[in-house]
């Protein structure tokens, strides 16, 4: 949530900021509008409150006529208030809802663009992988060795889902014992987060109302819940409506692991194919309650941890700066990481980390306490450290074998009880 007073203070920032994401900043003017007809009214309130406060203490001393007189010169008042506080109620209902929306401008190093297309690779890390044979595609491979089973869960669930088997659990495993070892040893708590919250948790971390159409509702009627889209929203509530007593306890590291759902609606295509795009997947996020200082440092940093998982499993990869036109609404900056896929002939998408800066503590209301004893907001980051599902794409295509076999990455072995091969049996 945007702080009305910075918009006051500077209309024209949010307003390009806006632009900049591809939103309407005519929603700025409208903010303001709403927000003086608030103030406004508020004031008009306060100001019957105080005539009737004062009326009341005069007629205590009143008596007669004249103390009837001034009971129905105040109930005349109180009748204004009441008219007054059902405009005031529809104002701020607008006022909120239209503030909401209001998404966190990028940072000045974020490029400037429209869509996805206008994405700049910043570096590129190891080269393609080579092979002497036609290499086939995760999907017909993982069927091959009965490791991904796609046709019966599309029979039970419909389609984008699939039974992950045999050797494919076991990499999964490895894969997730691996990385939370890895963060842990960087000083991250490892948390199994609770992946059905309440409607205020979505709000908190800003993926309502933009992203609303991607998530899962629940027994609406009953339970008012929703699946999470990713651990990064139980992650940030961890400490919602809380202050940290002390500035030096920042930054705190979690690391979450969970099963995430996500509709997926609007994809359409190749990606549908496969388990590159599913409702239902596993993944471990990184996440960072720091200083605002020391925000864009931090981001630095959660990057560098992601590209050393990419480098441990040999990956050729590229980092991606991303436009402000592909951002989402509370990221001010955000890098991917994109792996190579041979069967596709590019990169595609395996983890991403966003600078939220202080978007979500203020949606959630979390805050420290600097040394001058003032409360402060804290900045959040995320990002993946490992989106199973598309890590295990990455593993098949690249390692696979002219016998249809796939080599297990040398530092997943010791996990595997040192088998170095997964075979069709």
């Amino acid at each position: 949530m945007i702080d009305i007073k910075l918009i006051r203070e500077n209309p024209e920032h949010y307003k390009q900021g806006m632009v900049k994401k591809q939103h309407n900043p005519e929603i700025i003017d409208k903010i303001l509008d709403l927000d003086k007809r608030r103030r406004e009214t508020i004031q008009k309130i306060e100001e019957i409150k105080s005539e009737k406060n004062k009326a009341s203490e005069i007629i205590a001393s009143l008596k007669g006529t004249e103390k009837e007189s001034a009971i129905k010169k105040m109930q005349e008042i109180g009748l204004k208030e009441k008219e007054l506080q059902p405009i005031l109620n529809t104002i701020e209902e607008e006022f909120n809802d239209l503030l909401s929306r209001v998404p966190n401008p990028p940072l000045s190093s974020v490029i400037v663009g429209k869509d996805d297309s206008e994405n700049k690779p910043l570096k590129i890390i190891g080269s393609k992988p080579e092979f002497d044979f036609s290499p086939l595609d995760h999907a017909e491979l993982g069927k091959k060795l009965n490791i991904i089973d796609i046709e019966t869960a599309v029979k039970m669930s419909g389609s984008r889902f699939y039974y992950l088997k045999n050797e494919a659990v076991l990499l999964e495993l490895a894969l997730v014992q691996h990385i939370i070892n890895k963060l842990v040893s960087k000083g991250f708590t490892p948390v199994i987060p609770p992946v059905l919250v309440k409607e205020e948790a979505m709000w908190a971390t800003g993926f309502f109302p933009a992203d609303k159409n991607e998530i899962y509702k629940v027994n609406p009627e009953e339970d008012q819940l929703y699946l999470v889209g990713t651990s990064e929203v139980p992650l940030t509530m961890l400490h919602a409506d809380s202050i940290i007593e002390d500035e030096k306890l920042l930054p705190m590291h979690y690391c979450g692991f969970s099963t995430c759902f996500r509709r997926e609606a609007g994809s359409y295509g190749k990606d549908t194919s496969g388990i590159l795009r599913v409702h239902q997947f596993d993944k471990i996020e990184m996440y960072s309650f720091c200083h605002p200082e020391n925000s864009e440092k931090e981001h630095e940093f959660i990057l560098s941890i992601e590209e050393e998982i990419m480098q441990d499993l040999g990956f050729h990869y590229q980092v991606v700066n991303i436009c402000s036109g592909d951002l989402g609404a509370p990221a001010a900056k955000k890098y991917d990481i994109e792996a190579w896929i041979p069967t596709q002939n590019k990169f595609r998408e395996l983890t991403s980390c966003s600078n939220c800066t202080d978007y979500q503590a203020r949606r959630a209301n979390i805050r420290f306490r600097d040394k001058n004893g003032q409360n402060v907001f804290v900045h959040t980051l995320n990002g993946t450290a490992c989106a199973v599902g598309r890590t295990l794409i990455a593993i098949i295509e690249n390692y696979q074998n002219k016998d249809n076999s796939i080599t297990i990455p040398e530092i997943l072995r010791p996990y595997l009880g040192g088998r170095d091969t997964i075979k069709i049996k």
